[in-house]
Order: structure tokens, then C-alpha cells, then sequence
């Protein structure tokens, strides 16, 4: 089913039958006869494919299809300011949002471009709010129609996840994963979780998207990743978000095979001797690795090159005599090669913590949750 089909009023209108018992009270609830009532619930139930309600002679019962999507409508609502929101303004704003201009959100959804100006238009009168500016012949969104296309991202979420879990219901396996993976999720725990999960869910589709935690972490609080695992934040500072530790990772010092410290026990002077390549500022490994040569009395080695892509490590140290910190197992092919060697671990007190960032409202579906379970099997 189509998501942009569905109609917001009636959606809430679902919740207050589910809440009140009845078709009566449930219209007059939100201003709509009953007649019109029925027969929006009758569409929407034929478009499911399933009934959303027993009909009994002492109210309305909802079945387990409604269990499953109108908890998603209410998490949906929480998003959308008023009842003067229609799944055609949202769709227009999300439109606009995603693709820069009228004429290209035009192209992209087949929406004309006098709809998605009265549309854009008619939102901004009803909230109140001046929601895009005009620069020459672009548009950009002005500060409260960012944070509002961001509400609209997560309600459209928590709509399509409803209809996901309803197509499941009816033989549908239609769900989809998108995770968010920084490097060292990567080498072992996110490929053997995923590994895992499909051998019972074949069905679904993983996404993996690839990259740092400042490259991740908007996409994930505006709702199009559903969950990142990598190296977790201490403290938090995004409010609406929440971590889960998996494993705590000590890395190691890593250099070429013949490297001149190799076959050595080096203590901190002699590798701070050496040009080091490593992630740039605001990583927790950059931290705790400039860390380790400050609780020394040392002045952190000079970092030539700052990088985060293990594959452009790798290359970097099998040709200089580059050092390195990651951990053993996102070099582990390299290591078993004998193209790198490792000179020993860093102290304690020097790792990290892997885990799972989700946004703190985020309600996993049925199997979206057996993903994270697989996740904390494979870690532990």
C-alpha cells in the first residue's frame, strides 16, 4: 500500500476507535459523521487487505492488525503539530526537503508544481510559520521548516514501519534494516550479525550504509537510518538519541611487516618517534590515542596524514613506515597475510566501547528487533 494513499484524519481517527470503543464516539471525536467514519475505515481495511476492528454489539474490538499499526499511528502523530497537517502537505514538504527546489521535487514524485506551491504554501498559513526562504532562483528551508521536514521524516517512519508489519501480517515480507556502519562494526560484528539474521529472515532487506559517526548521525536522528553501530559517544550529547554497549575493543599498534620497530618491545618514546596515521579530532580513537603519550610527559607524534578508512590505512602503512592504532580485528586478513604486524596492544585504560546508537523514541518492528538481538549474540 501506498503510504501517500493513506489520510492522516483518518488515521487518528483509527486510534480514537481503539481508545473509545466506538464508531460514534470515535467521530464525533474528530469532527466527522459516522456514515463517513465507516466508510473510511471500510477503505483503509480494503486496502490492507485485513480488518483493522471486530464488530461486536457491545463496541469495537481491535484485531491484531490494528495492535500492530496503530501503535505506529500514534508514535506518528506525536511528530505532526495539529490536525491541520494532510498527508499531501507533508508530502510536499518532505518533497521540497529532499530535493531542493519545486521543480526538481516536481520530477522526483510527479507532483505538479501548482500543488506543491499551494501545498507548501497552505502548511506555513496553517502553522503559522514561515517555512522556506528564496535565494535567486533556489529555495532553501528556513529554521523551522528543517526541524519540521525532520518531524515529518520520523512520522513517515513510524507509518511505514505500521504498513510493513501489515504486509508481514498478510505473507508480505516486505521490511527493510538500514544500518549505519562506522569502521570497525565493520570488520566482524555487523557482517556475522547480518549473516545470522538472514539465514531466518531471507526475506528482508539489509542496508549498509557506510560511514563516520559525523557522516551518520543526522541521517539517523532524521529517521533515514534506523540504527548505527560503531564506536559509542561519552558523554551523549544529542539528546534525542540513546546508545547500547556491545563490546569494549583494545586496539593495537599496527606497522608494515619489516617495519624497524618490529621484533621490538617499544616503549612509548620510540614510537612517538615514528609519523603516525590516524583519525582526525573528535574521534574517540584519535583521543585516547593522543591520551596515550600525554599521561607519559610526551608530545603526541606528528599525524601527516589524518584518515578513518582502514583500506586507505592499510595501503599508507604496508608502503612507509607509518604507525597505526585500530584494532586487530579490521586488519585481520592484512595481519594473517603478514603485510602488517602488530607491536603490541595499547594500555588499558586505552579502548573503546562498540555499540548500538538509535534514536531514543525509536520502536523497533518485530524483526528490526530480532536484528539487535543478533547483534548483542554475535558481540557477546
Amino acid at each position: 500500500m501506498d503510504l501517500w494513499e493513506l489520510n492522516l484524519r483518518h488515521l487518528a481517527a483509527l486510534a480514537r476507535i481503539a481508545d473509545l470503543g466506538t464508531m460514534s464516539a470515535a467521530a464525533q471525536a474528530v469532527n466527522l459523521t459516522q456514515p463517513a467514519l465507516t466508510q473510511a475505515l471500510a477503505r483503509i481495511e480494503a486496502e490492507l487487505g485485513l480488518p483493522l476492528f471486530e464488530r461486536r454489539h457491545d463496541g469495537m474490538v481491535p484485531t491484531p492488525a490494528a495492535d500492530l499499526l496503530i501503535p505506529r499511528v500514534r508514535a506518528a502523530q506525536v511528530h505532526i503539530p495539529g490536525p491541520h497537517v494532510t498527508m499531501s502537505r507533508m508530502r510536499a514538504l518532505l518533497a521540497l526537503a529532499d530535493h531542493g527546489s519545486y521543480n526538481a521535487a516536481a520530477l522526483r514524485t510527479g507532483l505538479s508544481l501548482p500543488s506543491l506551491h499551494r501545498a507548501i504554501g497552505d502548511l506555513a498559513l496553517s502553522l503559522r510559520r514561515k517555512l522556506v526562504d528564496r535565494r535567486g532562483k533556489s529555495v532553501v528551508l528556513t529554521e523551522a521548516g528543517a526541524a519540521l521536514a525532520r518531524a515529518f521524516r520520523l512520522a513517515r517512519v513510524e507509518l511505514e514501519a505500521g504498513l510493513a508489519e501489515i504486509a508481514a501480517l498478510n505473507g508480505h515480507e516486505t521490511r527493510r534494516i538500514v544500518v549505519g556502519a562506522m569502521p570497525l562494526s565493520r570488520a566482524k560484528v555487523l557482517p556475522a550479525a547480518v549473516a545470522r539474521f538472514l539465514r531466518r529472515h531471507p526475506l528482508v532487506r539489509i542496508s549498509i550504509v557506510e560511514g563516520s559517526r559525523s557522516e551518520l548521525v543526522e541521517p539517523l536522528r532524521n529517521g533515514a537510518i534506523d540504527l548505527m553501530v560503531g564506536a559509542l559517544r561519552e558523554p551523549l550529547l544529542e539528546p534525542d538519541l540513546a546508545q547500547e554497549p556491545l563490546f569494549h575493543d583494545r586496539p593495537a599498534i599496527i606497522a608494515r611487516k619489516g617495519h624497524p620497530l618490529e621484533g621490538t618491545t617499544p616503549d612509548l618514546a620510540r614510537l612517538a618517534a615514528f609519523s603516525w596515521v590516524i583519525a582526525g579530532d573528535g574521534a574517540p580513537l584519535r583521543e585516547s590515542w593522543a591520551q596515550l603519550f600525554r599521561a607519559a610527559g610526551l608530545a603526541p607524534p606528528p599525524v601527516p596524514i589524518e584518515s578513518g578508512s582502514v583500506m586507505t590505512i592499510r595501503q599508507l602503512l604496508i608502503d612507509s613506515d607509518l604507525l597505526t592504532l585500530l584494532s586487530p580485528d579490521q586488519v585481520a586478513v592484512e595481519l594473517e597475510a603478514g603485510w602488517l604486524v602488530t607491536l603490541g596492544e595499547a594500555p588499558p585504560g586505552h579502548g573503546r566501547t562498540i555499540g548500538m546508537t538509535t534514536r531514543a523514541s525509536w520502536r523497533p518492528t518485530a524483526v528490526q528487533a530480532e536484528f539487535l538481538d543478533d547483534l548483542r549474540a554475535v558481540a557477546g
